[in-house]
C-alpha cells in the first residue's frame, strides 16, 4: 500500500513538475513569439514597396540559417537536458557537470566549423538569387554564438531549472528586434538606403540578440553557482564515466535530434527549393510574383502560426528530461501517464489557439501585413492555422521518442513522412498553387505522427479512452470559441475601415471573447483540473467561477 502512494506522489509529482516546467518554457517562448511578429508592423511599414520581397529575401535566408544552425547545435542542447537529468536521477551530479564542459567543447567546434561554411559557402546555397549572398553572411555570425548558449540552457533544463532558458529566450528576441527595428528604420527612412542592406542587417540582429541571451544565462550560472558545487559534494559518486564515453554519449543522442530538430525546416527548405520551378512549368509567371507567393504561405503565415507553435515546442522542451527519469528507472506505467499527459496539455493549448486564429485571419493580417494580395493572404493563413495543429504535433511526438531513447526509430518515421512529402509535393504544387506546399506539408507530417503514435501505442500502451473523452471536451469548446471570435469578426467588417487599428481591434475584442469563453467553461467544466492539475483552482477563485 506504501510502495502504491508512493507510486502515486511520484506521478502526482511528474505532473507538477511539467506543468510548472512548461509554465515558464511556454511563457518564455510566447513572448518570444510575440515580439517575433510585433516587429512585422513597423518593419513592413517602414521598408514600403519593398516588404513583400524583403521578407521573401528574409524568409529564404533565415530557412537556410535555420538548417545551418541545426547542424551546428547538432542536438546537443537537448542531448545534454537528456543526459543530465539521466545522471542527475542516478544522483551523480559530478558527471552531469563532466558532461556540460565537454557538451561546451562540441558546441565551440561545431559553431566555429559551420559558421565558416555558411559564410565561405554562401554562394554554394542561394539557388540563384544573388541577394541571398549578404544575407547569410551576416547571419553566419549568429551560428558562432548560439550553440554555446544552446547547451546550457539544455544544461539548466536537465536541472528541471526553466526560468532561466525562459527568460534568456525573451531578452535573446528582445535585444534582436531592438536591432532590427532600429537598423531598418535607419537605413531606409534616414538614410533612404537599399531594401536589401536592410534585410541583412535585420539579419544580423540574430547575432546581436544571441549575446544578450548568453549573457543572462551567465548570470544565472553564477548566481547558482554554490547550488551546483554542494549537488556535485554530494553526489554518490560511484560511477567513473571515462571523457571518451561522455562525448560518445553526446554524440550518439545529438545526431538524431538534428534530423527530428530539423523537420519543419527541411520541409521549408523544400518548399523554397522547389516551388519557383514546378510553379513556371505550371504557368508564366514572373519571378518577382512567385516571391511574393512564397512570402505568402512560406514567411508571412508561417511568422504567425509560429506563435502557436511555440507552445507545443515549450511543452516538447519539457517532457524529454521527465521521460527519460522514468525510462531511466524502467517505469513503463509512469511513462505511460507522462505521454497521456502530454498529449492532453498539447491539444488544451494548440488546438483552441490554432482555430482561434483561423477565426480572425482576415483582420489579422491586414494589421500585420497591410492590404497586398489580401484575400489569398487571408486564405493562406487560415489554412495554415489548422496545419499548425499537425506541426506543433509532429514537434511534441519526435521529443517523446527523443525521450525514451529511440531516436532511430523516430528518424526512420520521418524519412517516410518526407518522401511521402517529395511525392506528393510535385502535383500539388503544380494544381492548387500557394496551397500546394502547406498540403503537401500535412500529408508528410500526418504519416510521421501517424508511425510514431502508433509504435508508442504498441510499446507503453496509450490511454485512448481517457485522452478521447478529455479531447472531446477541448474540442467542443474550441469550436465554441472559433464560432464566437467568427461573429465578431464578420461584424466588425462591416465597421467600413481597413486601417491597421481598426482590424487590431477586431482581433483584440474576438481573442478577449473567445479566448474567456473557452477560459470560462474548461475551469466551470473542470476540464482544466484534470488536464493542469489542482494548481488552477486558484485561478478558478480569482475569476470568481464556481
Amino acid at each position: 500500500m506504501a510502495a502504491k502512494s508512493d507510486n502515486s506522489g511520484n506521478q502526482a509529482d511528474a505532473q507538477e513538475q511539467m506543468v510548472a516546467g512548461s509554465a515558464w518554457m511556454t511563457a518564455g517562448s510566447i513572448f518570444s513569439r510575440i515580439l517575433g511578429a510585433v516587429y512585422i508592423i513597423p518593419w513592413n511599414i517602414w521598408f514600403g514597396a519593398f516588404y513583400l520581397q524583403g521578407n521573401a529575401l528574409y524568409g529564404k535566408g533565415y530557412n537556410i540559417y535555420s538548417f545551418f544552425l541545426i547542424a551546428a547545435i547538432a542536438g546537443v542542447p537537448s542531448a545534454i537536458a537528456k543526459q543530465v537529468a539521466h545522471y542527475n536521477a542516478l544522483n551523480e551530479y559530478g558527471i552531469s557537470v563532466r558532461l556540460y564542459k565537454r557538451g561546451l567543447e562540441i558546441a565551440i567546434m561545431t559553431g566555429v566549423a559551420i559558421a565558416a561554411l555558411m559564410y565561405f559557402g554562401a554562394p554554394l546555397f542561394i539557388g540563384g538569387d544573388d541577394n541571398l549572398i549578404p544575407v547569410l553572411h551576416s547571419l553566419a555570425w549568429a551560428i558562432l554564438i548560439i550553440p554555446t548558449m544552446s547547451l546550457t540552457r539544455g544544461y539548466f533544463q536537465g536541472f528541471q531549472q526553466m526560468a532561466p532558458s525562459a527568460i534568456s529566450q525573451f531578452v535573446e528576441q528582445l535585444v534582436r528586434v531592438l536591432y532590427m527595428l532600429l537598423s531598418a528604420y535607419v537605413i531606409m527612412r534616414v538614410l533612404k538606403g537599399n531594401w536589401i542592406t536592410a534585410v541583412s542587417q535585420s539579419t544580423l540582429a540574430a547575432a546581436m540578440g544571441a549575446l544578450g541571451g548568453l549573457l543572462v544565462l551567465g548570470v544565472y550560472y553564477w548566481r547558482r553557482r554554490r547550488h551546483f558545487r554542494s549537488l556535485v559534494r554530494n553526489s554518490n559518486n560511484q560511477m567513473v564515466v571515462p571523457a571518451s564515453q561522455l562525448y560518445r554519449e553526446i554524440i550518439a543522442q545529438a545526431v538524431p535530434f538534428v534530423v527530428l530538430g530539423a523537420g519543419i525546416t527541411i520541409f521549408q527548405l523544400i518548399d523554397q527549393y522547389t516551388f519557383a520551378p514546378i510553379m513556371h512549368m505550371a504557368g508564366n509567371y514572373s519571378a518577382a510574383y512567385l516571391n511574393d507567393l512564397f512570402a505568402l504561405f512560406g514567411v508571412n503565415a508561417n511568422k504567425l502560426i509560429m506563435i502557436t507553435i511555440s507552445l507545443a515546442s515549450a511543452l516538447a522542451v519539457t517532457v524529454v528530461p521527465l521521460l527519460s527519469e522514468a525510462y531511466t528507472r524502467g517505469d513503463k506505467k509512469s511513462i505511460s501517464n507522462q505521454l497521456s499527459n502530454a498529449f492532453l496539455m498539447f491539444e488544451f493549448v494548440m488546438i483552441p489557439s490554432a482555430l482561434g486564429m483561423s477565426a480572425v485571419a482576415r483582420p489579422l493580417n491586414l494589421v500585420f501585413y497591410g492590404r497586398s494580395h489580401e484575400a489569398l493572404a487571408a486564405s493562406i493563413l487560415a489554412f495554415s492555422s489548422y496545419l499548425s495543429i499537425l506541426l506543433g504535433l509532429y514537434t511534441v511526438v519526435s521529443a517523446l521518442m527523443q525521450g525514451i531513447s529511440q531516436n532511430k526509430r523516430a528518424v526512420r518515421y520521418f524519412i517516410v513522412g518526407t518522401v511521402v512529402k517529395f511525392i506528393v509535393q510535385w502535383p500539388l504544387v503544380y494544381f492548387f498553387g500557394a496551397f500546394g506546399p502547406l498540403l503537401a506539408t500535412g500529408c508528410g507530417f500526418l504519416v510521421t505522427c501517424y508511425l510514431i503514435i502508433h509504435s508508442l501505442d504498441v510499446q507503453f500502451g496509450i490511454n485512448y479512452t481517457q485522452i478521447a473523452k478529455k479531447t472531446n471536451g477541448i474540442l467542443l469548446t474550441s469550436i465554441g470559441t472559433y464560432i464566437l471570435a467568427k461573429a465578431i469578426t464578420f461584424l466588425g467588417s462591416f465597421s467600413g475601415s481597413e486601417g491597421r487599428i481598426m482590424n487590431f481591434l477586431i482581433v483584440a475584442v474576438a481573442a478577449l471573447v473567445g479566448g474567456y469563453f473557452y477560459v470560462y467553461v474548461v475551469l466551470k467544466s473542470r476540464l482544466a483540473d484534470a488536464i493542469m492539475g489542482p494548481r488552477v483552482a486558484g485561478l478558478r477563485r480569482r475569476l470568481h467561477i464556481h
